[in-house]
């Protein structure tokens, strides 16, 4: 559990945004420290992923400010946000099927030799370097990653974003569709992720996913923060009110 102390690696300050004259996100804020994950729960058209969106680059706020480690951020497109080495990883993970763990990995940012042309042996010992320290169980660096398992792929999508140096990592629903072995995989990388350091925003329908995963939850109904808890202080049921009803427990702040 993290201690909150010092400058979070994200600050998001109220922040809203609206669609055709409707308040998708009304004045939120939340914020996010080193090895730290932060569950958004809700209900679909809660806000949750139109707030956090809004940091990834998709959407633009229309008010509000967004920090990183202190500093105003100016974040207007997915490439502002890499710059902020803030990455996405997507439910879709967006990984080219007929392609390697390699390959994907470096996909549009292929290493080359000095003469030019791509560097498959660099790129392949890069890849299972980073793999050694994320997922050391992680042996198919040949094979299409179409014929990897879901928590297999979800390791290629995490590697790519911290080879790239991210701090600040967006998880769209990790463990959905997932088996309970590629479940606890997944949780596995999450933990080595925050002990280097990294803060994670994971967007969840699941409540047990976010009791198992997450240091703190943010519940959001109808645009609005309802509240935000340490999990460890709270069970299910008070998530599940809050969510359902938006109803505080004791604990929320």
């Amino acid at each position: 559990m993290t201690t909150n102390k010092g400058t979070p690696l994200v600050e998001m300050r109220d922040i809203s945004i609206s669609f055709g004259g409707i308040k998708a996100v009304d004045h939120v804020s939340i914020d996010l420290h080193p090895g730290e994950v932060v569950g958004l729960l809700g209900h679909n058209g809660a806000g949750k992923s139109t707030l956090i969106k809004c940091l990834s680059g998709a959407y633009q706020k229309d008010s509000g400010e967004i920090y990183v480690n202190g500093q105003r951020a100016e974040i207007n497109n997915p490439r502002d946000a890499r710059d902020y080495n803030i990455e996405t990883i997507y439910q879709t993970l967006a990984l080219a099927d007929n392609l390697d763990a390699a390959s994907n990995l470096f996909l549009g940012r292929e290493l080359v030799t000095a003469a030019g042309f791509v560097d498959d042996a660099q790129m392949e010992a890069e890849t299972r370097k980073i793999m050694a320290r994320l997922n050391p169980n992680f042996r198919k660096f040949n094979v299409p990653v179409s014929a990897l398992s879901g928590g297999q792929r979800q390791s290629v999508a995490i590697a790519r974003a911290v080879y790239f140096n991210a701090k600040i990592l967006i998880m769209d629903e990790p463990t959905a569709a997932l088996g309970p072995q590629e479940t606890q995989m997944v949780a596995e990388l999450i933990q080595e992720l925050k002990r280097q350091g990294l803060g994670i925003f994971l967007i969840e329908h699941d409540i047990h996913a976010v009791m198992d995963l997450c240091d703190r939850a943010v519940v959001m109904k109808n645009g609005q923060r309802v509240g935000t808890v340490n999990v460890n202080e709270v069970t299910d049921d008070d998530i599940l009110g809050m969510i359902i009803m938006g109803k505080k427990p004791a604990k929320a702040y």
